[in-house]
């Protein structure tokens, strides 16, 4: 049984993965390489969001790596671990696998960036600096902090009156104080990644359309090494919430075959 391990971004918590576990979990059954047992699922929220919110963020990434790799532990999950992870999660995940590469069994990296591969500018667009200052301000109204959030990360609006009651309510039920979101926002910015590519599978997914962080940073790092990259066309910074389908659909495809093609978005 392979377990895959979920790790999502800044601020953010496992509530946050919406629809994409359940449709991970049946591509990667479905995927024609599975054999055995089902995958099996472990959704970890980084220190100071969701379960751990009570916690003080650690302001480097890799305190963060040691954190979840002892949450891993306790669970009792069998590893090596595939993980799949965005933004400040890729990070993490990231230096886990340089790190400890015997732990780690496959990558996948959701518009993420790093040094030494892109520049500041490019990590954080400063077109949204201005979005991110309004967020602050108001990050204790939870309706108007949210709208805030989803306007940044999400083009796919149909549903956005069921997003911002539903992460309103999960803002109430574990806050994320604005300390630990700064300590979060210092670890990654202050992250550099080994030069050397991790020695497992790797998959790099990025928006075209990402408002928040420059797509050229996923485009980059795959470059640098070697990986394969697929590129969505329309969704926002949380691809995964904007479309779980395809982002699904290409982890199934690239389990199938290292080099598949999946069908283009219409």
């Amino acid at each position: 049984m392979s377990t895959w391990i979920l790790l999502r971004g800044l601020t953010r918590e496992i509530r946050h993965w919406g629809r994409l576990p359940g449709l991970l979990q049946g591509a990667v059954n479905e995927a024609p390489h599975h054999v055995g047992a089902p995958a099996g699922l472990l959704l970890l929220d980084l220190p100071g969001n969701g379960e751990f919110a009570h916690l003080r963020a650690p302001s480097t990434v890799a305190d963060m790596v040691g954190f979840v790799r002892n949450a891993a532990l306790q669970s009792g999950m069998p590893g090596p671990y595939c993980v799949l992870s965005m933004s400040l999660g890729g990070m993490v995940a990231t230096d886990w696998a340089q790190r400890h590469p015997y732990e780690i069994e496959r990558l996948v990296l959701i518009n993420t960036s790093m040094r030494p591969f892109s520049q500041t500018q490019e990590r954080l667009r400063p077109s949204a600096w201005p979005g991110l200052l309004g967020v602050a301000a108001r990050w204790r109204d939870a309706p108007r902090a949210e709208h805030g959030i989803h306007r940044l990360t999400c083009n796919n609006v149909e549903t956005l009156g069921d997003d911002l009651d539903t992460w309103s309510r999960i803002r109430r039920s574990a806050p994320v104080s604005r300390g630990n979101a700064l300590r979060q926002l210092w670890a990654a910015a202050r992250f550099t990644a080994g030069a050397a590519r991790p020695e497992c599978p790797l998959l790099i997914l990025s928006s075209r359309a990402d408002k928040l962080v420059d797509p050229v940073c996923s485009a980059k790092l795959a470059a640098a090494w070697g990986a394969l990259h697929y590129e969505h066309p329309w969704a926002g910074h949380d691809l995964p919430h904007d479309d779980p389908v395809w982002t699904s659909e290409q982890v199934r495809a690239w389990l199938g075959e290292e080099h598949a093609v999946p069908k283009a978005v219409l």
